[in-house]
């Protein structure tokens, strides 16, 4: 199919397309804990970094062992797509939009959910992750890259978030932000977002292309 539509879709990951932040907030906190970094509120202030900006919290003799931990654990868990995700690139492809995904997770990561969900990759025209970046979110350098790697303008994007250094790094790009409120309510996202929506259960390009 060519994707012809001018506009472009541009998806974080954890959050939005698949559900797996829960998992993430019970990995870090239990991690911050042992190794007493950050605070009470450590796994919610690292979502949306990349794996190299949260291992330089740590003391640098436990990095590597923390690093092994992540890894391991990313190998184990689950990875469900949320209602309704597979429907909206569906329908995008459909319209003939083509879609990346811009993701603060590693190579590895994004192996293994492919592995599990082929469907997914079938309809993702660019993938950019975090080892792909100098900058992690909020800088939008992530998403920059990922609107040139489907050969869209940025401003004729439309990028969906769930968490606020995610947020952020879309506003600052340049393109739309729709705020998913799976991670945070739709009231804390909703001063960074063009539209909110309570998830991508029911939302198509039509919708979209409304904001």
């Amino acid at each position: 199919m060519q994707l012809t539509h001018p506009a472009g879709a541009l998806f974080d990951l954890d959050g939005v397309l698949i559900d797996t932040e829960g998992q993430y907030s019970i990995f870090w906190a239990e991690t911050g804990r042992k190794y007493n970094v950050g605070g009470p509120t450590f796994s919610d202030d690292i979502k949306g970094t990349n794996l190299a900006l949260i291992l330089a919290l740590f003391p640098e003799e436990v990095r590597e062992e923390v690093r092994d931990a992540i890894h391991h654990y990313e190998h184990v868990m689950d990875y469900p797509l949320y209602p309704g995700a597979l429907e909206l690139l569906e329908s995008l492809h459909a319209a003939g939009i083509p879609i990346a995904i811009f993701t603060s997770s590693d190579n590895m990561k994004m192996d293994l959910l492919f592995k599990r969900h082929p469907e997914v990759s079938a309809h993702v025209d660019a993938i950019i992750t975090g080892d792909m970046v100098t900058r992690s979110k909020p800088d939008p350098e992530g998403y920059l890259k990922a609107a040139a790697a489907i050969g869209r303008d940025i401003e004729r994007c439309y990028v969906f978030e769930d968490s606020m250094q995610g947020l952020e790094a879309g506003r600052c790009s340049g393109a739309r932000v729709i705020g998913v409120a799976t991670t945070n309510s739709a009231d804390t996202i909703a001063p960074l977002s063009h539209a909110v929506i309570p998830s991508v259960t029911g939302f198509t390009a039509t919708l979209m292309l409304e904001v």
